[in-house]
Parts: structure tokens; sequence; C-alpha cells
């Protein structure tokens, strides 16, 4: 009986990550407005029914979801920063998860995602809640990899939560560009421009030059989900 009922709680444990990773795949090939709870479940392989008792409504499946995503991305992202030896190094792994898709195969993917949330935020407060979770986040990560810099007397001291709010707001515009395949900013030019930006602000030395000759500090899942399986 209680092999019974452990095997029961298992299934339910694995089907909402299932459905979850379901409607990330679903809104990215459809966009939000033309997902519907039954595609979803198709491609779950489940019922509707089973899809709206876990999650009730559309805007709750993607809010959901998106948590789900960017839970993937920050654990990825502390996996591949913990072993960097500066503080320097790990702001450039940030930038380069966010700003090169050649780092990350769900990179477009990914954004476009976040494109339907920040729609969708601003007509709906539960998605506008869940946005401003995830961004109070986003800046905490930067903030706190700058005041680990100055701890350790890599950069110049300057508030690092005006920095954040600053240089978050920089990395997202660059990376819309790049998913919008914007002619006049591509991967590498985002990448430069946020890098030279941070290190004219917390007084470090970067080039081009440095990135190129050495392993990328990045690699091949990641942010912001911003889309995870």
């Amino acid at each position: 009986m209680r092999l019974a009922e452990d095997s029961v709680v298992a299934a339910e444990e694995e089907r909402r990550p299932q459905m979850l990773r379901a409607a990330l795949e679903v809104i990215i090939e459809r966009g939000f407005p033309d997902t519907r709870i039954a595609d979803v479940a198709e491609r779950a392989g489940t019922s509707p029914a089973l899809v709206i008792y876990y999650f009730k409504t559309k805007d709750r499946l993607l809010t959901e979801a998106m948590r789900h995503a960017e839970d993937v991305w920050y654990e990825a992202g502390a996996a591949r920063t913990a072993s960097l030896p500066t503080a320097a190094a790990r702001l450039e792994a940030v930038v380069a998860m966010s700003c090169l898709p050649d780092e990350s195969e769900q990179f477009l993917d990914s954004w476009v995602v976040w494109l339907d949330l920040w729609a969708q935020a601003v007509r709906h407060p539960e998605v506008a809640a869940v946005r401003a979770d995830f961004d109070t986040r986003w800046r905490g990560t930067i903030a706190e990899i700058v005041r680990q810099g100055q701890a350790a007397g890599e950069f110049c001291q300057l508030d690092a939560d005006d920095f954040a709010v600053a240089f978050s707001a920089l990395l997202d515009g660059l990376a819309v560009q790049i998913a919008l395949s914007d002619r006049a900013v591509d991967a590498g030019r985002a990448f430069t421009v946020a890098m030279t930006t941070a290190s004219k602000l917390l007084c470090f030395e970067w080039g081009p030059a440095r990135r190129r000759n050495r392993r990328p500090v990045g690699s091949s899942r990641t942010r912001r989900a911003r889309a995870g399986s």
C-alpha cells in the first residue's frame, strides 16, 4: 500500500514539470495569446482537465512556466560562476548568458517567451507581480556580484543597487534587440557594449580581445529561460 502511494506521488510530481515544459514549448511556437490549454495538454500527453487542475488559468500557467524556467537558469548560472576566481569573470559570464546566442542554444526562444510575459504584464496584475519578482531577483544577482568585486578590491565604490538597475535594463534592452534581429545590434556588439560599459563604471580592465583569446565562460543552456527544460 505504501509503495503504491509513493508511486502515485512520484507520478504527480513528474507531471507538473512536464506540463510546464510543454507550456513553454507551445508559447514559443504560437505566442501566448494563441496558446490554448488544450494545446499544452496535448503536448504534455495529458488531459486539459488535469492542466486546469494544476494551474487554474492560462495566466497562471504562463507565470508558473516562467518561474520554472528562471529557476533552471539560475541553477545553471550558479554552477558556471561558482568556480570563476574573480567578480569580473562572474559578471562577464552573466553578460554572456544574456547576450550571446552561440553560448545559449535556447537564447532566442527564451526571449520570445519574455516578450510575451512583458506584454501580458501590462494588463494582467498576476503576471505583472511575477515580472516584478523576476526583475528584483535579476537586479539582486548583479548587485551581489558588484559587492563581491568591491569587497575584493576589483571594482571601484559606487551604489551597487543603482548600478544593477541601470545595467540590468541595458542587458535586457540589448537582448531584445538581438531577439528581434536588429541589424545594428548583433550578439557580439551587444556583448562588447555591455562589458565596456560595466568596465568603465566599475573601474576594471576589459577588452574584446581578452574574450577571444580564452575559453568562453558561458555554456550551452541558459537565461533569462528565461526558458528551461
